[in-house]
């Protein structure tokens, strides 16, 4: 049986079966409603993507799916039942994504990830915000009105996800904001009874309209709060703890404890469920616009790894102008991880790679063979799931730690120094 790993509550769609993880609820809610706009951590930004759609700019980007089209000033969405999408693969950790709209005075606005995982409502009659969480994360925006134009924002920071609204000349806005909190493991494994899930707005944006007449779209925009970074880290749910981690415990993930060594110079990019074929998709729509030293890859536990791909991979990274790292992948209870990692020391060899010994980490001898599972969340799937499969390969704190403490051996080059390049 192959493994899909991923965090949250859907995977990408295959013939394959995906491995649910139970996320469960609780929330941290952050409204307010103030005058002017900070942009914070996006005054400086790389823009992934930044797109004025109209009747002569027509945006090839973007599916509209039969209920939009082009006007002279932006595009008009006019009909309910489905949403336009924007075809463009995201998956970091922190990010943006703004709307400049015109909704009509009844409009009830969607925005949502291809795989529903989030969802924000704009109700304009209403006067109110809403992320679709459950219960519901809500704000009211007293200053919303129809016919007039507004900014909507979605900012992911790893667990933390904000919506604001933003009048166009920048006097008022509001903003309200929901924290994911992880269970860590599945039934006997949760460590977290009180969790509470915010999706990670998987894959793709999308939005249109929930009710009313019309939504005018002038401008879509995606960034990364940083331009340039010391480390980009790639995987799949391993490199996305973020979704499956209690908030508590979070900071101790290993991808945090890099970029906290790394004094904040560093994003991560993990998609749950994914192999080398997504990462190979969504690094085309990050790397090129953010400026990398090294690009760190961890994958191939949910397989799909050939010495062909990753080989593509590596000189994909090495063609941006960036050194590859390419890590061994840890240790898991089907033994799996053996077979893979001779692939992935293969292509290190071949292509004279440095990467770390996750396997080794994590293993109960150092030998990279038999998971040592107290490194992992334990997730326990009753007999009607998965055929009561017992898993162990999402690394915990401990085993956080100690890959972590692997890189740092395996990787003087990247850790020797925290500078800004």
């Amino acid at each position: 049986m192959t493994l899909k790993l991923f965090s949250g509550c859907h995977g990408i769609p295959s013939g394959s079966r995906w491995l649910t993880l139970a996320l469960l609820l609780m929330l941290t809610i952050l409204p307010s409603i103030a005058t002017g706009q900070d942009r914070g951590p996006y005054s400086n930004p790389a823009k992934l993507y930044d797109g004025k759609p109209s009747r002569d700019n027509r945006l090839t980007d973007l599916a509209l799916n039969g209920v939009a089209d082009y006007a002279s000033d932006g595009l008009l969405v006019g009909m309910t039942g489905n949403l336009v999408r924007l075809n463009r693969f995201y998956a970091l950790g922190t990010r943006l994504v703004r709307y400049r709209i015109k909704p009509s005075s009844n409009a009830v606005c969607l925005f949502q990830s291809s795989e529903k995982d989030f969802t924000l409502k704009v109700d304009v009659p209403g006067k109110t915000m809403t992320i679709m969480t459950s219960p519901e994360t809500a704000v009211d925006v007293p200053f919303l009105k129809g016919d007039k134009e507004y900014d909507v924002e979605i900012i992911h920071e790893y667990q933390k996800a904000t919506v604001r609204i933003l009048d166009a000349a920048g006097r008022k806005s509001a903003e309200v904001s929901a924290v994911n909190d992880g269970p860590g493991g599945v039934r006997q494994g949760v460590v977290n009874e009180n969790s509470f899930t915010v999706g990670p707005e998987w894959d793709y944006y999308c939005f249109g309209l929930e009710s009313g007449t019309s939504m005018l779209v002038k401008r879509i925009t995606v960034e990364s709060p940083k331009s340039a970074v010391r480390l980009l880290i790639y995987g799949d749910s391993i490199t996305q703890p973020e979704c499956y981690y209690p908030t508590s415990l979070f900071p101790l993930a290993w991808t945090q404890l890099m970029i906290n060594r790394l004094g904040g110079n560093a994003i991560s990019s993990g998609r749950g469920g994914c192999t080398i074929n997504e990462v190979l998709n969504y690094i085309k729509n990050e790397l090129p616009y953010i400026k990398a030293k090294y690009v760190m890859v961890t994958i191939g536990t949910n397989g799909g790894d050939t010495e062909s791909n990753l080989t593509e991979l590596v000189k994909y990274i090495k063609s941006m102008g960036s050194i590859p790292i390419l890590n061994s992948i840890p240790s898991n209870e089907s033994g799996t991880q053996v077979a893979v990692n001779a692939i992935i020391e293969t292509v290190r060899q071949k292509e004279n790679l440095d990467g770390a010994r996750f396997d080794l980490a994590t293993s109960q001898k150092g030998d990279g063979k038999e998971v040592d599972k107290t490194m992992m969340f334990w997730e326990d799937y009753p007999p009607t799931q998965f055929n009561g499969w017992q898993v162990w390969h999402h690394p915990n704190e401990k085993g956080s730690k100690a890959m972590f403490e692997q890189a740092l051996k395996d990787l003087p080059e990247l850790f020797g120094s925290t500078g800004n390049d």
